[in-house]
């Protein structure tokens, strides 16, 4: 017998026999003043929630991004930072962001003065005045190399066309227009002004061995094949040879006035700076041109020989000449 109270047991079953359903208990319609629980949420700590009749169940908490912004959902919790084996860039297939793209080689190129670009400015500057100088006083441009006059204006033409694309400084125009303009005044007092002194027996260096070789160079090796580009490499190849007709000029004629070696020091020490201003540009910016330095170790090199006459004699008040 069962204790009062005490639950019935179960009859067995017979082999045949399905096991009896549960019962279920029946819920209350909405409505009907009785208020239900519901499960409690998923955020951290707080009591379970309760809604009444016809109320929707409270959202999850909502936390704060990294910018402000409300993230709906997110469960809050210490923030942690996403390890470098699992960033997006790293995973397979991925595919890293490309890097930014080089600036154009015309702002690679203008940077901070230093007092070796400085310098070397000035002393081309100086050659320049001094040539200037030397035939309109003189009246004369006896021992000139027209044709190296020739080159170096076609070198400031081609070089200086960004004048009508961009601006780097003032002092960057300035120095670009004096030199355009100053090369043309030359040429025009050598084959117009003073034609009568010009000596052209002499100067007869073929020009074109230069221009030609130096114009399919900048064609083959340049930074950018863009015209821009292209024209201001062939100003430097150019630059670096336009020389040649002074001292081939020099070399026939067996000596140089004074004052043309003084025009020549300062154009080749002008060269000679703007090395070293390249070695400052590469220590303290990490700037390197190829094209430029190579250039003008063989302008300066093409100096070298000039330089220790100028110093073995010119400045021991002797005239200069160069061995045939």
């Amino acid at each position: 017998m069962l204790a009062p109270g005490a639950p019935s047991a179960q009859a067995p079953l017979l082999p045949d026999e399905k096991p009896p359903i549960p019962s279920v208990t029946k819920l209350k319609e909405p409505g009907a003043g009785t208020a239900r629980r519901l499960p409690p949420q998923r955020a951290e700590g707080g009591p379970a929630a309760w809604a009444g009749p016809g109320e929707a169940a409270p959202l999850p908490p909502v936390s704060q991004g990294a910018a402000g912004a409300a993230l709906p959902g997110h469960v809050p919790g210490p923030r942690r930072s996403v390890p470098a084996e699992l960033a997006p860039s790293s995973l397979p297939g991925s595919r890293a962001a490309p890097p930014p793209p080089p600036p154009p080689p015309s702002s690679r190129r203008s940077a901070a003065m230093n007092i070796f670009r400085l310098t070397g400015d000035l002393s081309h500057l100086a050659a320049i005045i001094i040539l200037l100088l030397k035939i309109w006083k003189s009246r004369s441009c006896a021992g000139i190399s027209g044709k190296s006059q020739l080159l170096f204006a076609l070198v400031f033409t081609t070089r200086y066309l960004d004048l009508f694309t961009s601006f780097i400084s003032l002092y960057n125009t300035s120095m670009k227009l004096i030199y355009i303009a100053c090369s043309y005044a030359t040429v025009y007092l050598i084959y117009m002004k003073f034609k009568a002194t010009y000596d052209g027996n002499h100067d007869t260096f073929r020009v074109e061995f230069l221009i030609v070789p130096v114009g399919g160079l900048s064609f083959l090796v340049n930074h950018d094949f863009s015209p821009l580009e292209i024209l201001w490499t062939f100003s430097i190849y150019l630059e670096s040879v336009a020389i040649l007709p002074q001292l081939f000029m020099i070399s026939k004629t067996g000596e140089a006035e004074t004052i043309t070696t003084h025009y020549l020091f300062f154009l080749g020490l002008y060269r000679a700076l703007y090395l070293v201003n390249w070695i400052w540009r590469y220590y303290f910016e990490g700037f390197f041109d190829l094209i430029a330095v190579v250039a003008g170790v063989v302008q300066t090199v093409l100096y070298c020989d000039f330089f220790y006459l100028y110093v073995t004699k010119v400045l021991k008040g002797k005239k200069l000449s160069l061995p045939a």
